[in-house]
């Protein structure tokens, strides 16, 4: 049966990928791997899902970036001429871009070359803003508080008239061709975070927008080392080296006591970016074709390798010795991400804030043995998480323990009966206070995993005595529901992207609901103490408010925080460079592919 699947597989890949030709005769260097849930869009406007970010983080450029190899993480210029200015109280923000940047040749500039210039990050950022395009992250946008930003969207609504992208707003002008001044109404002193994320808020070119019109997230351009040339939906991705990318080269700052980082330095510090001439990327949801594609060689680099296949890749945290005699590369490591379990809080049974609707929460939270699901569906590669906080992240306090990480079904079962969720009618399942059938509503995945995780959720609700039935669908449908509040429960991963732990908090912001914030949770108290931890420099302060902050989310239980993962990826012998980014998502020009042996090198 393996067999079977390993030629059919094979057959199918080779369909999509093609052959793959370079124009100066030598080999063409192509990273081909696969995501395990599919894309959903690729304009930054209409995107919180990490796999579309990932693409378009290697065709957009923001101001700034993140050094590939700095452990802590720095920042750096990327499209920007220097570091931003700012004014001593964390308000006003000055960035000067880099003359001479240019975007993908694309049929949207009529064959003319056209320069990066700060119009487009102004208009970048306006996107994100304009009603009719209802993204999912202008919360996070508005967050930042520009001044005069939500005053234009809402003028926009009030007037039921086209958001006016040429209305001047005073906290985001081009002051000049290359400068870009943002004001904010309140302190922001971690505000560089906002302009190096490359994948929501890299420059974007006006006429691509108006070329495409509501097809333009088929159509990405940007300045990036990598532009989109082929895109099956759910099935395929091809991006090529950007020809008229700019000279880029190579170069970081490890630490000095940085064996790993000090020695992928020295290996290619002065090569030019990117060093790939093709990425291909599969969207294989299911966990055994993806592990046989890497093995067979169809993919040179696996990443998040299957929680069932990761003890036969690194027994013990070490590439098992018949994968290393094939030169196989690998690494494990705890990702800066938390994978919950959140409530609808809009949902007339699971939310809510009085008192019964949270001890329910809390009892299913209490109920979830999730010990035994990262034993048993993850199998070992899972750290059980006591909080909202990804590791990794600065304020990240690994001594923290809370309920979030406690399997009590007795104390489950206790707060269920004083709150009158009792078997009112004999039938041997708990009813709601009021008499009515107690049934829990449970979206979930389609794929193999999500099937073992609902036998688990199935099993820990049986034993409460609580009815459960599960909602099937795709990752892009479930998505779109939960942002629209048309769900009731379901799980998600949250991958951090900066270095500052208030990311993680963004699901709990009252602003941020049918965006980041999936729960729909809404409390003056913890949107008080969220806007408290933007405006505070980094301090004693500062860290008192992120106590009181995972207080809240643990209390209130909008979120069930349940695991930080535990990260393996491998390559082949062939993929040089890789290091796994701590909060960044862009990685693929700092790679390369050495040429099979007697193939002409590039």
């Amino acid at each position: 049966m393996k067999r079977l699947v390993h030629v059919a597989l094979a057959g199918l890949l080779a369909l999509l990928i093609g052959p793959a030709r370079a124009d100066d005769g030598a080999a063409p260097k192509v990273l081909r791997y696969a995501f395990r849930t599919a894309e959903t869009s690729f304009d930054p406007s209409q995107i919180n899902d990490i796999y579309s970010r990932i693409v378009t983080a290697h065709i957009f450029e923001a101001l700034y970036t993140y050094d590939h190899l700095a452990r802590p993480a720095k920042f750096k210029p990327l499209t920007a001429e220097a570091l931003p200015e700012h004014s001593d109280d964390w308000r006003t923000w000055t960035v000067r871009v880099q003359p001479g940047i240019y975007f993908a040749d694309d049929p949207a500039f009529n064959g003319k070359k056209r320069e990066l210039v700060a119009e487009d990050y102004v208009y970048a950022i306006k996107r994100f803003t304009d009603p009719a395009l209802k993204s999912p992250v202008w919360g996070y946008v508005d967050s930042y508080k520009l001044l005069g930003l939500a005053e234009a969207r809402q003028r926009s609504l009030d007037q039921k008239k086209p958001f006016d992208y040429d209305a001047p707003v005073e906290g985001l002008r081009a002051l000049d061709r290359y400068t870009i001044r943002f004001k904010l109404a309140e302190p922001r002193p971690r505000f560089i975070e906002f302009l190096a994320a490359s994948d929501l808020l890299g420059g974007f070119a006006r006429e691509v927008a108006q070329a495409y019109g509501d097809k333009v997230g088929e159509h990405p351009v940007g300045t990036g080392p990598f532009k989109l040339v082929r895109w099956r939906r759910a099935s395929f991705i091809a991006l090529e080296r950007n020809p008229d990318y700019r000279e880029r080269f190579y170069d970081a700052e490890p630490a000095a006591d940085d064996a790993e980082g000090q020695a992928i330095l020295a290996r290619f510090k002065g090569r030019r970016l990117p060093m790939v001439d093709r990425v291909e990327v599969s969207i294989i949801e299911e966990n055994q074709p993806r592990w046989l594609a890497f093995l067979n060689g169809q993919h040179n680099f696996i990443e998040q390798v299957p929680p069932e296949y990761s003890s036969l890749a690194m027994p013990n945290g070490h590439v098992a010795p018949n994968l290393a005699k094939q030169g196989v590369q690998g690494w494990r490591r705890v990702r800066a991400d938390i994978y919950a379990t959140f409530f609808n809080l809009d949902d007339p049974v699971v939310g809510g804030y009085t008192p019964d609707k949270v001890a329910l929460r809390r009892a299913i939270s209490l109920g979830l043995d999730v010990a035994r699901e990262i034993r048993l569906v993850h199998k070992g590669q899972g750290v059980l998480a006591q909080g909202p906080i990804a590791p990794n992240t600065l304020s990240f306090d690994p001594e923290f323990k809370s309920e979030m990480s406690e399997y009590d079904p007795a104390r489950a079962q206790a707060l269920l009966d004083l709150y009158g969720y009792t078997d009112h009618d004999g039938d041997g399942w708990r009813d709601r206070p009021d008499g009515s059938p107690l049934v829990l509503q449970w979206s979930i995945e389609t794929d193999q995993r999500a099937r073992q995780i609902s036998e688990q959720y199935q099993r820990d609700m049986k034993a409460l005595q609580i009815r459960v039935e599960f909602k099937p669908g795709k990752w892009p449908e479930l998505l779109k529901a939960a942002r629209a509040g048309n769900f009731q429960i379901w799980h998600v991963g949250n991958v951090s992207a900066s270095p500052d732990s208030q990311g993680a908090l963004q699901r709990y912001d009252g602003s941020q609901i049918g965006g980041q914030n999936m729960a729909r949770f809404k409390r003056p108290e913890f949107d008080a103490v969220y806007q408290r931890l933007s405006a505070l420099p980094d301090g004693p302060e500062r860290e008192a408010a992120f106590v009181e902050a995972k207080r809240l989310a643990v209390a209130w239980m909008p979120y069930r925080a349940r695991f930080h993962t535990l990260i393996t990826d491998l390559a082949q012998r062939e993929v040089q460079g890789f290091r796994r980014p701590l909060f960044w998502v862009d990685w693929w020009q700092y790679v390369d592919i050495a040429p099979a042996p007697g193939a002409k090198a590039r």
